[in-house]
């Protein structure tokens, strides 16, 4: 079997906050309708659906997680370059995000991490080559 093409669907409280907040950062919107918000990111276009809460619950036939007592996946956002990052930062910070990592080295790279309204995690990384 081959897959096509891989994307994420994550659970959401508000479907207009969550379009502001990407919007915001700059992401290219890939629809919406009354269930759903969807975003492309980066260069290949990774999708992210943004289902709201009740949707998102009927497709896993179960609970979402609570984000506030831990997190399963954190994706990494790659900048070109420390001030790169220093800009992703003061953009989630003006969108709203919550800043759970300061900016930071990590080896050879530098980066901080957020969280988005509903708590999904992000860090936004320079890693020279």
């Amino acid at each position: 079997m081959k897959t096509a093409k891989i994307w994420a669907n994550f659970g959401v409280e508000d479907l207009a906050r969550t379009t502001q907040f990407y919007s915001e950062l700059g992401f290219k919107p890939n629809g919406n309708n009354e269930t759903l918000t969807s975003f492309t990111f980066g260069k290949d276009n990774f999708i992210i659906h943004f289902f709201i809460k009740k949707q998102f619950k009927w497709a896993v036939n179960g609970e979402m997680s609570d984000l506030n007592l831990g997190n399963e996946i954190i994706f990494s956002l790659s900048a070109e370059s420390v001030d790169e990052v220093h800009q992703w930062l003061l953009a989630v910070k003006n969108a709203g995000g919550k800043i759970f990592a300061e900016p930071q080295s990590f080896e050879k790279g530098y980066f901080f991490g957020f969280s988005d309204p509903d708590g999904h995690k992000f860090n936004v990384l320079y890693w020279p080559e």
